[in-house]
C-alpha cells in the first residue's frame, strides 16, 4: 500500500535551488537557504562598499525585525529574544547568568547533543552537577551507544525525567528533538512538571521551522538558524521569559544598557540600567550580513505555518516507512512508525541498525550520494530528514534507494 498525500509541498521546492535530480534529506544538519534570503544577504554585502548610504536606523533596526520574525514564528515578544551565535551560544549565556549556588545539579536526558551538555559541564568549579537519565530500558550512550537499543513505541520519556528531579535540580534541560534517535519530546507535559521544581530550559534546534512550539511554558529556548530555519551559519535565537530573564545576570554589552545606541548622550555616561529585555544578554554589536537572510527565512516560514509543514512532514513519514515493508529496514520501520502515530517523532526519520551494525551506514551513504541522494547518520541511525519542500517523489526516491541499496 501506498500512502496518498492530500496538499501540495507547503514551501515552494522553486524557493530554493534544489535541482530535481537532488534529494536532500539533510536538514538535520545543514538546510538550504532560499533564493530571496540569500539575494538579501548579497544586497546587504553589496551595501557596504558604500557605508555612507547606509542609515543607522536600518543597521539598528534590522535585529529587532530579526527578534519580531523570531516571535512570529515561535512565540513569545520580540523582547523575549536575544540574538547570539549559536544554539551553544544560547545554552552558555543561560549556564553562566543563572545564580547557581555550590550542590545545585542539572538533570539532562543521557545522550544528548554535546550543546546540551558541556555549557553545564563548564559549572563544575563551581560546585553544579549534571546527571544524566535514561528514557527507555536498554538506552544507552557515550562509548556505549552503538550497542544501544533505539527507543520504543510505549516509552515514556518525560515520566523518567520529571521523576528524577530532586531538591538540589534547578534546571532541567533537554533536546526537544533528539539528533541521533529523531524522539520528540513533549514540552507541554514537561514544563507542567517543573512548575515549582526546576526551570525548562530546551535545546530546540531539531525541532523549529518543522514543528509548531509553544514557549509560553518555558523557562528559556535555544535555537540555532541553519538547520529547519534555512539560514546561514552564525546566528542563534534565545527565548527567555520574563520572570527567568530577571533572574539571570547581564552579560555586560555596551547595548545592554538603556540608551546604549542612543549617541544624543554622552556614551562615557554610565549612570544607566541593564536591559530588562533580551538585549541584556547580547554581546554588542551584531553580524547583519547573516541577519540579513535571517529575517525573510523566518517570515517565509511563518507564512508557510510550521503546523502545515509538520502535518505534511508527518504524511511523508507515513509513505517512507510503509515503503520500507519490504526491505532489510522493515521491522525497524515498523517501530518508527508507531513512534510517529504516537506523536513521538520530530522531521527526523530515524532508521537504527538494528543488529547489522553501525558498520552497514558509511557504504549506505556512499551509495546514497552516488545517486544524488544526501542523508547523513549518526551514533547507529540513518537519518532522513524532511521538510516542508519535499514531496512524494523524493520519498520514493528515498524507498527506491533503500531497497536496491547493497546489502548488508
Amino acid at each position: 500500500m501506498t500512502v496518498p498525500m492530500r496538499s501540495a509541498p507547503p514551501l515552494d521546492p522553486a524557493l530554493f535551488d534544489l535541482p530535481p535530480e537532488v534529494t536532500w534529506v539533510m536538514h538535520c544538519a545543514e538546510g538550504p537557504v532560499p533564493r530571496a534570503s540569500v539575494a538579501a544577504a548579497q544586497a546587504t554585502l553589496e551595501g557596504e562598499l558604500r557605508p555612507w548610504a547606509i542609515g543607522l536606523a536600518e543597521w539598528l533596526g534590522l535585529p529587532g525585525r530579526v527578534k519580531a520574525a523570531a516571535a512570529a514564528l515561535l512565540g513569545g515578544t520580540a523582547d523575549d529574544y536575544s540574538l547570539c551565535g549559536s544554539t551553544s551560544g544560547g545554552l552558555t549565556v543561560i549556564a553562566q547568568a543563572y545564580p547557581w549556588a555550590a550542590g545545585d545539579e542539572i538533570v539532562v536526558p543521557l545522550g544528548e547533543f554535546p550543546t546540551n551538555y558541556w555549557p553545564w559541564r563548564a559549572l563544575a568549579p563551581r560546585g553544579v552537577t549534571v546527571r544524566e537519565v535514561p528514557l527507555w530500558p536498554g538506552h544507552r550512550a557515550g562509548r556505549d551507544a552503538l550497542a544501544g537499543a533505539p527507543p520504543p513505541p510505549d516509552l515514556d520519556a518525560e515520566a523518567a525525567l520529571l521523576g528524577a528531579l530532586g531538591p538540589r535540580t534547578r534546571l532541567l534541560a533537554v533536546s526537544w528533538v533528539r539528533f541521533q534517535d529523531g524522539l520528540r519530546l513533549d514540552l507541554g507535559r514537561l514544563a507542567a512538571g517543573c512548575a515549582g521544581r526546576a526551570d525548562l530550559v530546551v535545546d530546540g534546534i531539531q525541532g523549529a521551522g518543522t514543528l509548531p512550539v509553544d514557549v509560553g511554558g518555558l523557562a528559556a529556548f535555544a535555537t540555532g538558524v541553519h538547520k529547519g530555519l534555512l539560514s546561514p551559519q552564525g546566528t542563534g535565537l534565545l527565548f527567555t521569559a520574563p520572570a527567568f530573564r530577571a533572574r539571570l545576570q547581564p552579560r555586560g554589552s555596551w547595548l545592554s544598557v538603556e540608551d546604549g545606541a542612543d549617541f544624543s548622550r554622552p556614551s562615557t555616561d554610565f549612570d544607566r540600567a541593564w536591559l530588562p529585555d533580551g538585549r541584556r544578554f547580547e554581546q554588542g554589536g551584531h553580524g547583519n550580513l547573516a541577519l540579513a537572510a535571517v529575517e525573510p527565512t523566518l517570515r517565509l516560514l511563518a507564512a508557510a505555518r510550521p503546523a502545515r509543514i509538520a502535518a505534511h512532514v508527518d504524511a511523508l513519514q507515513a509513505r517512507l516507512l510503509d515503503g520500507l515493508r519490504a526491505t532489510p529496514w522493515a521491522a525497524d520501520a515498523a517501530r518508527v512508525d508507531a513512534l510517529r502515530a504516537a506523536g513521538r517523532l520530530g522531521a527526523i526519520t530515524a532508521l537504527h541498525h538494528g543488529g547489522r551494525g553501525a558498520g552497514i551506514l558509511p557504504p549506505l551513504l556512499r551509495d546514497g550520494m552516488a545517486r544524488r541522494i544526501y542523508a547523513s547518520a549518526r551514533e547507529g541511525y540513518l537519518r532522513l530528514a524532511l521538510h516542508g519542500w519535499h514531496d512524494e517523489a523524493a520519498v520514493d526516491r528515498l524507498v527506491d534507494w533503500l531497497r536496491a541499496a547493497p546489502p548488508a
